[in-house]
């Protein structure tokens, strides 16, 4: 890709995405994460007005009259964005395919950190690390964000969630927001990862599929190969095959959900045929109902 189609492309997810901002940012995206930028400043002592849900029981024993914990919020969050650039993200089988909604996905999701102020940084992993950019506030840094991941051109073809998530654990210093990007194709174990990471962060699952990796049209016969793995498969796609293969993958989905509901991590899908708002605002919506019956 020349420099020129580069910029183009650049400039063309930007407008798009430009517009979707809007949305996710009048007021969701605010309520959903920045209550979660909060740290302890002080402890003072407790007045009538003050909510019993902030004593601190700890000095109230030792001093023996009610303490509060006083919190004050952080001027920015940092929002990482752990994007999975393996072989299989280029299968898709309409218009667009998994890695393009991937991009655009996380370009929405950097255009409203930095709407909101907060910094913003970029894993893109195989199943090696192929690039880390740390997190920065500011236009200029996300246009560098986005343009990495168009032009990006791994070196490797698996996926390695696991390693990408402890390369994050022991990078990130800060409680970030980690917006984990990823078809989640990864037969190696990665629940203890995403447990330890979301202990520390606050851990989000965004998986991008493709309606044929559900659901299989119905053919005389066709070619499967493995996108990562190289493995050929000549597959009949009659009745009995097509629901098969269907089974197998709502299997393999419900396995990949099954392992983040464990982990206490949530999970947006996204299909590669779909308006990228619907299912983030959708999020953001249960998110914010959580957090409310949380606080009541």
């Amino acid at each position: 890709m020349s420099a020129g189609e580069l910029l183009s492309k650049v400039k063309k997810i930007e407008i798009k995405t430009r517009r979707l901002v809007d949305e996710i940012t009048g007021g969701a995206y605010h309520s959903v994460f920045k209550g979660r930028g909060i740290e302890f400043s002080e402890v003072r002592e407790y007045t009538p007005e003050d909510d019993v849900r902030d004593i601190d029981w700890n000095v109230t024993a030792r001093m023996g009259t009610p303490f509060i914990k006083k919190y004050s919020e952080e001027r920015e969050l940092t929002v990482m964005l752990a994007v999975d650039a393996s072989a299989s993200g280029l299968f898709g089988a309409g218009e667009k395919d998994k890695r393009e909604q991937m991009i655009e996905a996380s370009a929405l999701l950097a255009f409203s950190a930095i709407r909101n102020n907060d910094k913003v940084g970029l894993l893109i992993f195989t199943d090696e690390t192929e690039l880390y950019l740390p997190p920065r506030s500011g236009r200029k840094h996300v246009l560098r964000v986005i343009r990495e991941l168009v032009a990006m051109e791994p070196k490797r073809r698996g996926t390695d969630i696991g390693k990408a998530l402890e390369s994050l654990a022991e990078t990130l210093k800060k409680k970030s927001v980690i917006f984990l990007v990823s078809d989640f194709l990864d037969d190696k174990d990665y629940e203890k990862s995403l447990k330890i990471v979301n202990r520390k962060h606050d851990l989000i699952a965004v998986r991008v599929l493709d309606d044929a990796e559900l659901h299989l049209p119905k053919l005389c016969g066709i070619t499967l190969e493995g996108s990562e793995s190289g493995a050929v498969l000549d597959f009949e796609a009659d009745s009995r095959g097509v629901k098969a293969y269907d089974a197998a993958a709502q299997t393999l989905h419900d396995a990949n959900r099954e392992t983040c509901r464990r982990a206490k991590v949530d999970m947006v899908d996204i299909r590669c045929n779909e308006d990228l708002v619907r299912p983030l605002m959708a999020f953001f919506r249960t998110r914010r109902g959580k957090l409310s019956a949380g606080r009541a």
